[in-house]
């Protein structure tokens, strides 16, 4: 089978069969059309004209061009799927991917913010214009929710129940779940839907449902958000301050609390426990330090 076609069919079934979100499916694009063009350069225009020799020249060129060991990783992860992919429907004789060596990534621990810098962050908004009310509910907003930046894009009106205390996020794959939002989110929001928001969406063109709007009335981008959250960061003086960092602050002062996993594990839309548990080892880090500054014997 001719080998772009291969990589079409591959980034359809990503996207009609396993309903993989945007972001997603672009890397998976970059990474395989990155893999295609090595291919290319080397007269392999079929899928079994490729054997494991021209899979480690592409690991080997991937490391000689000094990416970082998880970019590897992810190509080697995207080309080993779609391997994996055309045997299972027949497309492929055989998967040469199958013995290729992942690079072993370091499993780094999440930065979360401590809740008085959390506290420091989300107390740096003053409140004149209306995009200083939408700027105030989104901080309060991500750090209540624990949603993904590419979550609160998305948030429309109609996925609040301010009744009821709780908004409806679609996650990856378009996974949705309800989320419960606390007293301060929810006052937040009220104050932004009354005094602000109207004021942002008059000069609108396009009528829009979204929650979160830019000054021109559209729905704010991922990288308006960004600039909210790094100015916050910057006005608190706080460093590598990411909207990541808001969701890791979130799972981990919910367990620390003495949350369940499981419970957390739902909050934060992961599909499997295993990725949730990373963020109990940032508890025990912390009792960790704690009982070695504190406990009289802890230390010779």
């Amino acid at each position: 089978m001719n080998l772009e076609r291969a990589l079409q069919l591959f980034l359809s079934h990503l996207t009609v069969e396993r309903g993989l979100a945007a972001n997603s499916l672009k890397a998976y694009r970059s990474d395989l059309n990155n893999f295609l063009e090595f291919s290319l350069a080397l007269n392999l225009t079929s899928v079994d004209s490729i054997d494991l020799d021209h899979l480690t020249k592409y690991l080997n060129k991937l490391s000689a061009d000094n990416l970082s060991q998880s970019t590897i990783a992810r190509r080697i992860a995207a080309i080993k799927g779609m391997f994996g992919f055309l045997v299972k429907e027949g497309l492929a004789s055989s998967d040469v991917s199958a013995v290729l060596a992942t690079p072993k990534l370091p499993n780094r621990l999440p930065k979360a913010l401590t809740v008085d810098q959390v506290t420091k962050l989300l107390s740096t908004v003053t409140l004149n214009k209306p995009v200083d009310y939408r700027d105030q509910t989104i901080l309060e907003f991500m750090y209540a929710s624990g949603c993904r930046i590419s979550e609160a894009v998305m948030v429309d009106v109609d996925d609040l129940d301010l009744i009821n205390q709780v908004v409806k996020l679609s996650g990856k794959g378009n996974k949705q779940r309800v989320v419960p939002l606390g007293d301060y989110a929810i006052a937040a929001i009220n104050q932004y839907l009354v005094s602000a928001r109207p004021v942002l969406i008059a000069g609108a063109k396009v009528d829009s449902a979204a929650l979160f709007r830019n000054k021109r009335g559209g729905r704010l981008t991922r990288q308006g958000i960004w600039g909210v959250i790094h100015k916050a960061a910057q006005v608190a003086a706080i460093q590598g301050v990411t909207p990541h960092s808001l969701r890791h602050s979130f799972a981990t002062h919910l367990l620390e609390g003495g949350a369940d996993i499981r419970v957390v594990q739902e909050l934060l839309g992961h599909s499997s426990v295993s990725t949730t548990q990373i963020y109990t080892k940032v508890t025990i880090e912390g009792l960790r330090n704690v009982y070695a500054l504190s406990h009289p014997r802890a230390r010779d």
